[in-house]
């Protein structure tokens, strides 16, 4: 019988190509155990319970508390996704207002409308000043590092969100390793009073694996509640597992990524010299982000070259490439990825879409945008429409318009420049 799924994903490893994607493991034996998955057990009085705090459960997650500084750390076998839903109830648990930086992952979004948050929208660069000019607020949700790997500056939103007296929820998925890189860039250490950590995108963890990372002691006590509202009640063993192994090998290699932002600086500096620039500002110190536009390229077929140069990127666009380089690169995989910069061709700079349009008014709530009856409509006649779905042009990653709100005519405009074709609107 065929197996499309299982055969495609070991023709993909026999290709052999130097991941510069998720996971964080890369696939290799000093990572993890090779006979992991030979411990995929279910609950039982041996393993222990994940909401219900039995077994060697607790003793795992109060090393990883430890190994954070945190004053409590959940597992999670549901990915980031459910530690942004816990953390979210959390904050929220009787719905409110939330303001929100519009750099911002769906499943955050989909967790408000279920639990009856409306985001109030703020540009990533104004969130302070929105925090400060907020009326009700409950929480204040962000995202840093970005997919690009850029960093907002979490002390001065936490020293806003200190005067307001509410806590900072920040999506760390892409930056769980900030807390070991040099020096220390996670939120936690700048004053988030939670943190959503996909452990499994930058360490040596199983996809699925995710950290529930909890500062404000406040809301230490109803963690697994929350998590088990949302969490599956049949979670993946091994992938527990191998966070607790993470732990273990993060408490035990504490210098292990000063060698890892040499190498990366050394690829940084290689594309610089050839003409191709990276992202404005603070940054992660071992994401590569490479802006090909300037070399007469977009990011979409820099990504072909570097795949036939035996290197596969973690993601591009329009304009950037981005790799996601761990500890468990090899000199090897960095070798590839130098040549393959080297031989990228150099040409003139490709013209950039500009002018982000201002954010649209909102016309209805997000819950009810999302679970509404909706129709899809071409986006040249989209105007005055409620959108029912977020539209985001990468870059700049930020979505255009979100559910709820009204689409303008100079959205609908931004969208269509950006090959946007159709939207999803109210009926």
């Amino acid at each position: 019988m065929p197996t499309p799924l299982y055969s495609a994903l070991v023709n993909h490893r026999n290709l052999r190509r130097a991941s510069f994607h998720t996971p964080g493991h890369k696939n290799s034996p000093a990572a993890l155990p090779s006979d992991l998955y030979s411990l995929d057990f279910t609950e039982l009085p041996d393993t222990g319970s994940l909401y219900d705090g039995t077994g060697p459960i607790p003793a795992a997650e109060k090393l990883a508390a430890e190994l954070f500084g945190t004053a409590r750390t959940c597992l999670s076998a549901g990915g980031c996704t459910l530690c942004i839903q816990a953390m979210l109830r959390l904050a929220a648990p009787r719905g409110g207002n939330v303001l929100c930086s519009r750099v911002i992952h769906r499943s955050a979004v989909n967790a408000m409308a279920l639990l009856g948050i409306q985001p109030v929208w703020a540009m990533p660069g104004d969130v302070v000043s929105a925090v400060r000019k907020a009326g009700s607020i409950c929480a204040v949700y962000v995202t840093s590092p970005n997919y690009y790997g850029q960093l907002l500056d979490i002390p001065a939103i936490a020293a806003a969100c200190r005067e307001k007296g509410v806590p900072l929820l920040v999506d760390c998925a892409h930056g769980t390793h900030l807390m070991f890189t040099e020096p220390n860039l996670h939120p936690l250490t700048f004053g988030a009073a939670m943190t959503a950590d996909s452990a499994h995108k930058t360490l040596g963890v199983l996809t699925g694996g995710a950290w529930l990372n909890i500062a404000d002691a406040r809301f230490a006590p109803d963690a697994k509640s929350a998590m088990a509202l949302f969490g599956s009640t049949s979670p993946g063993f091994p992938v527990l597992a191998s966070l607790d192994l993470a732990q273990e090998w993060l408490g035990t290699h504490p210098g292990a990524y000063g060698p890892l932002q040499r190498k990366v600086s050394e690829i940084r500096k290689s594309a610089l010299s050839r003409g191709i620039t990276l992202p404005k500002g603070p940054c992660d110190p071992t994401r590569i982000t490479l802006d090909m536009s300037q070399i007469g390229l977009t990011g979409t077929q820099a990504a072909e070259r570097f795949r036939a140069a035996g290197v596969e990127p973690e993601y591009a666009d329009g304009a950037y490439a981005v790799l996601i380089a761990t500890p468990f690169n090899t000199d090897e995989d960095f070798e590839r990825l130098r040549r393959a910069v080297a031989a990228l061709p150099a040409g003139r700079p490709l013209r950039r879409k500009t002018g982000f349009p201002p954010l649209p008014p909102a016309a209805a709530g997000l819950r009810e945008s999302l679970l509404a009856e909706t129709e899809t409509v071409e986006l040249s006649q989209a105007a005055g429409r409620v959108a029912a779905e977020a539209a985001c042009p990468c870059p700049p990653g930020v979505p255009a318009v979100m559910p709820g709100e009204r689409i303008t005519p100079e959205t609908a405009e931004f969208l269509c420049r950006y090959g946007f074709l159709t939207i999803k609107v109210l009926k």
